[in-house]
């Protein structure tokens, strides 16, 4: 027997508080699970910052990435089954690019990433078909199947619809995300009957379809998602962590550019600084080893990283307000000088931030980014596009919602001191 059609002597099940059971026969798929690539996802949080707002919200990628497996399982092992329009030998395919679309995530992914300019998908490529551990395993199956798992999930496999269970406006990533981010956090927005969803799709040439009886299904699915993204995602008070982390990132690479001498040395960042880093650097970094230089860091004699620190470690996060940066340019730029004269480094302690998220977006041909469109199976056979149908999702296709904050530290302000004088005029201008 191949190793790709290989089954475990007994099938192994994890409990997850989302699906219940997560299920795993394929000697693949398990042996993927124990690879030490994927066991870092352990260490890597699926929402970054957001603990510090919803304190239940501790879960990790590796959860995640599980869950999205096994939906995609449910679809093509129940939903597809037997069906013509699905090619069975693209399973194993579609199961180890579930499993793996998120290997590539850093610690604290986007901030860390935004500082480094780095990008997770090029990492999950990387991972994938480099020198590791997973790439051995997929490697057993085929010479060029690493290669492709990685196209499914870079969206340039050439089945479209197996791309599409993975990446599309309505895949087993985002399904999972929804539903698994509102238990951990505790909210009630993320939540659609999923199971319902599961049944009517339907496999069809280069595509997934949504029978038209699950259309109302579709528009909860699309509602909850527009709710997390505002009320949990883009959080004000989240976004405002993540600003700091961001910060003690850019404080600590200058400091490095700079030749300071620091008293804890950032040994595991400064390929980082430098931009010499190895896949195996990058793989030995995680949110522990992170937090633990921000722990000790909180001692150091630049003030700066110090305070910074100290404010995410023990959740003295900065405080925020409305603000268009477009309409307010002058107003910033008056705030900076404040806040120089105040002796606060505005680099550091005065933070534009801005937010934005299409919840539902129909095909717009040639447009960077475009988005494929869930399309319905109507009783006839006929093919259409969901906002045609739905009052609900044609009021707000295309309509991109932003949100713009600016950030700083109002204990710097309120506190008795020097220059109380100049501290109540910026907060005045503030407030």
């Amino acid at each position: 027997m191949s190793y790709a059609s290989q089954k475990l002597a007994e099938e192994k099940v994890f409990k997850d508080p989302v699906h219940r059971y997560i299920h795993v026969r394929d000697q693949v798929i398990w042996d993927l699970i124990g690879a030490k690539e994927f066991q870092r996802l352990r260490r890597i949080r699926q929402l970054g910052t957001t603990y510090l707002v919803f304190h239940g919200a501790e879960h990790s990628r590796f959860n995640h990435s599980l869950g999205v497996y096994e939906i995609v399982r449910r679809i093509v092992d129940d939903s597809f089954k037997n069906r013509p329009e699905w090619d069975e030998s693209e399973r194993l395919v579609v199961l180890c690019a579930a499993l793996l679309h998120d290997l590539g995530h850093g610690p604290f992914s986007h901030a860390f990433e935004n500082v480094f300019a780095l990008d997770h998908e090029e990492f999950t490529r990387a991972i994938l078909i480099g020198d590791t551990e997973v790439n051995e395993i997929l490697k057993r199956v085929g010479q060029d199947f690493p290669q492709k798992v990685a196209d499914v999930i870079a969206k340039t496999y050439s089945n479209k619809q197996v791309v599409s269970l993975i990446s599309s406006q309505i895949d087993a990533d985002r399904m999972d995300y929804l539903q698994r981010d509102a238990y951990y956090t505790g909210v009630s927005y993320g939540h659609f009957d999923m199971e319902r969803i599961l049944r009517v799709m339907r496999p069809r040439e280069d595509q997934v379809v949504i029978k038209s009886s699950g259309m109302h299904a579709v528009e909860d699915y699309i509602m909850s998602r527009y709710q997390m993204y505002w009320q949990v995602y883009f959080h004000p008070v989240s976004r405002s962590a993540e600003v700091i982390l961001t910060k003690i990132l850019h404080r600590a690479k200058a400091l490095s550019e700079s030749g300071y001498d620091f008293e804890q040395q950032p040994t595991h960042f400064k390929s980082f600084f430098d931009g010499t880093f190895t896949l195996k650097e990058y793989l030995a970094l995680d949110e522990g080893v992170l937090l633990t230089y921000f722990q000790l860091w909180i001692t150091e004699k630049d003030s700066i990283l110090a305070d910074l620190c100290d404010r995410f470690v023990n959740r003295k996060l900065f405080q925020y307000i409305e603000f268009d940066l477009a309409k307010d340019y002058m107003k910033m730029r008056e705030l900076e000088v404040l806040f120089k004269k105040a002796g606060i480094d505005p680099e550091y302690y005065l933070v534009f931030d801005s937010s934005s998220d299409l919840p539902y977006d129909f095909y717009r041909p040639g447009e960077e980014g475009e988005r494929i469109p869930i399309q319905l199976l109507m009783q006839n056979g006929e093919i259409r596009e969901l906002s045609r149908e739905s009052e609900i999702v044609e009021a707000i296709s295309g309509k991109r919602r932003t949100d713009h904050k600016l950030y700083f530290p109002e204990d710097f302000l309120t506190e008795d001191g020097k220059k109380k004088a100049l501290k109540k005029q910026i907060l005045e201008l503030l407030t």
